[in-house]
């Protein structure tokens, strides 16, 4: 497909239409250098002219084009204009975080018996894989025809050790761009020894887009009844408690700034985990996120037991990221799908032990959508 670098960022900065520079398909770009190895971005282009950016260094989702009510599109995720601000300090923006996605208490565990040690690089606690998870890695990445729409797959082998854990765990991630207006996320992964593994995608939402201000009037509904508590490290207590009469109640449309201030965590804002009611299918409704202002709506599909719900909390307005935004307190959120945080301490949650012979899958989609009448 024929698709000029210069075109594409224009539209992206301007919010052009899509269709304008882009016809359906997949754009390779080279995008720089990370320690050393090259990286490139994917442009996902669908029939209706919305757009995905998908980078080799984290399997990083760094572009989402999608129209508002008024069909004027707008890219609805933090991130960076360039290669290089990934590669400093910054809070995973759109990243595939693993081995192990959310926190490990102390960095420590045992498994068969033996004791492992993790980097801690939150607080007493390992986060997100440690010190270089998969978010701080260059992927391998291919092309892949699908009926559904433009896909790539990143692959990626984690050595035995990596990080402090056992085993070698190879990993694939395929981003779609469906023809039905949504960003599926399909992972797998498989080891040759016994391993926890927890993947997820940080992407931050902004569906009125970052340039317009903070997530606080997006009205959220959590198909959740339960939650589960945390200390003040954010390591989950082990209860499951339900979330009728608490500010973490979004079982019917909240604003998230209706009760924010209400949450007890440092910096205040929700970073929780959520307990996905049963679902009737695979790949259940997990959230919907209302945007009243320009009629964007996402709905967030998974497999997975848990949803973290992050609100960006710790955006401190240290970081400029694209077109000069700077991104402060609650500039976006996350609804990160996966197991829940240190599984690998609470027996009564959910397991994440992956075992040689056994492939890990797990499947997510965010569905965009407008409010827009016809």
């Amino acid at each position: 497909m024929s698709l000029s670098r210069a075109l594409l960022s224009a539209a992206l900065c301007t919010g052009l239409a899509a269709t304008a520079v882009a016809e359906p398909g997949v754009e390779k770009i080279e995008f720089g250098l990370a320690h050393g190895q090259p990286v490139q971005q994917y442009v996902l282009t669908n029939k209706h002219g919305l757009q995905a950016r998908l980078m080799t260094y984290g399997a990083t989702w760094t572009h989402m084009l999608v129209p508002d009510r008024g069909g004027v599109m707008g890219d609805v995720l933090l991130g960076f204009d360039t290669l290089d601000p990934y590669l400093k300090e910054q809070p995973y923006f759109g990243a595939t975080v693993g081995r192990v996605a959310n926190r490990i208490a102390r960095g420590k565990f045992t498994l068969d018996g033996k004791d492992y040690a993790l980097a801690t690089n939150n607080g007493p606690n390992a986060l997100h894989g440690g010190l270089q998870g998969y978010d701080k890695v260059v992927w391998e990445a291919q092309e892949v025809e699908r009926k559904e729409g433009p896909a790539v797959k990143f692959s990626y082998t984690d050595p035995a050790g990596h990080n402090g854990y056992p085993g070698e765990v190879k990993n694939q991630v395929m981003f779609t761009l469906t023809d039905s207006d949504e960003l599926r996320i399909d992972y797998t992964a498989s080891t040759d020894k016994n391993t926890p593994i927890n993947l997820t995608n940080h992407a931050y939402f902004n569906l009125n887009t970052p340039t317009n201000g903070d997530v606080l009037e997006h009205v959220v509904t959590i198909n959740a009844d339960r939650y589960t508590p945390v200390d003040d490290t954010l390591i989950p207590t082990g209860a499951i408690e339900p979330v009728v009469a608490t500010p973490f109640n979004f079982t019917t449309p909240k604003s998230i700034g209706r009760d924010v201030e209400k949450v007890g965590s440092n910096p205040t804002g929700y970073d929780h985990n959520y307990v996905l009611n049963a679902r009737s299918t695979p790949l259940g409704l997990a959230a919907t996120v209302t945007e009243p202002k320009s009629g964007r709506v996402l709905e967030v599909y998974t497999d997975q037991p848990g949803l973290q719900f992050y609100t960006g909390n710790f955006l401190d307005g240290s970081l400029t990221g694209k077109s000069g935004v700077v991104y402060r307190k609650h500039s976006g959120f996350c609804m990160e799908t996966q197991h829940f945080p240190d599984s690998i301490h609470q027996p009564s949650f959910p397991n994440t032990v992956l075992h040689p012979g056994e492939t890990f899958r797990s499947s997510t989609v965010y569905k965009f959508r407008s409010d827009r009448k016809p």
